[in-house]
């Protein structure tokens, strides 16, 4: 029997569900980490992967002593599941932006520090206009994803380079060395003669306030802070207990009494702040409601 002019059967579309779990597997090198950025269980994301090698003939992954790494069938599949997902997502955001209505879930994502202290108010203003609408705040200092869906609306102080987001810059956030009156009390009002045998409270691996010394022509070594810790609100929690010196926007240090501004001959570059949205998503009556509430309390 002749098979040369018998058409080619096509294979059926995968379920996306398994592309997903393809192209996290892939990016994260590890079953364990992709189960965990997915929130499945590892033998769940196994059998996903199993159902796609046999839905493709091939097998896509290989094991490490570290991981796992694609096979030459998993490469070349790679790049159109990422297209895949690319036209996924931009359904999703076509589909988000054109539901008309107030009631529903706006993810809204902030520093810890704007997140803690300057939106609550301004969200309990919102939330008694307009009860049916429902926030989810992620405080958190990355950079979400407001492609891929990680937040509706960011609050960041850097500007967005996606072409596909639309980003408005706020009122710039000044800064301050702020330090308990008790501090002061005890050690005396800090001086440039004096400031470099007070008690500070800085960051641990970042280097920001390092760089912030030296910019204001105060080259100074990390072992000046007595108390290091990356986490902002950690860290002004010290600074409130009278443990040292430390940074802070002046409009969450106003809300504080017992802080006093110090050393204010230092001068500390302003924190610019942006509030960003996807484009598709300012048509959505609540997203844009929440953005124009945003950007009238920060201005």
């Amino acid at each position: 029997m002749n098979h040369k002019n018998s058409p080619t059967v096509p294979r059926p579309e995968p379920d996306w569900a398994l592309l997903r779990a393809f192209l996290e597997v892939a990016n994260c090198g590890s079953l364990s980490r992709a189960a965990q950025a997915l929130g499945s269980s590892q033998p769940t994301l196994s059998r996903r992967i199993a159902q796609l090698e046999a839905h493709v003939g091939s097998a896509l992954f290989e094991r490490t002593t570290r991981g796992v790494r694609l096979t030459d069938a998993g490469a070349a599949l790679r790049a159109p599941a990422e297209r895949m997902r690319e036209l996924a997502q931009e359904f999703a955001m076509v589909a988000a932006g054109r539901e008309q209505t107030l009631a529903g879930t706006v993810r809204l994502t902030a520093s810890e520090m704007v997140s803690a202290y300057l939106l609550p108010p301004v969200l309990h203003t919102l939330r008694d206009a307009h009860p049916e609408i429902q926030i989810e705040l992620v405080a958190s200092n990355a950079i979400e994803n407001l492609l891929e869906r990680d937040a509706d609306i960011a609050l960041r102080m850097v500007r967005p380079t996606q072409t596909a987001l639309v980003a408005r810059r706020l009122a710039d956030q000044p800064l301050g060395l702020y330090a308990h009156r008790d501090l002061v009390r005890d050690f005396g009002k800090p001086s440039a003669a004096n400031m470099l045998r007070l008690p500070w409270v800085g960051f641990d691996r970042s280097d920001q306030m390092l760089r912030g010394f030296q910019a204001a022509g105060f080259p100074v070594r990390k072992e000046l802070f007595g108390l290091r810790c990356d986490n902002h609100l950690v860290a002004w929690q010290a600074v409130l207990a009278g443990l040292g010196i430390g940074v802070a926007t002046q409009r969450v240090a106003a809300l504080f009494p017992q802080v006093v501004r110090v050393l204010p001959q230092v001068a500390i570059a302003p924190l610019p702040m942006w509030i960003t949205a996807h484009r598709e998503l300012r048509g959505t009556p609540r997203l844009k409601l929440v953005f124009d509430t945003l950007v009238q309390a920060l201005a």
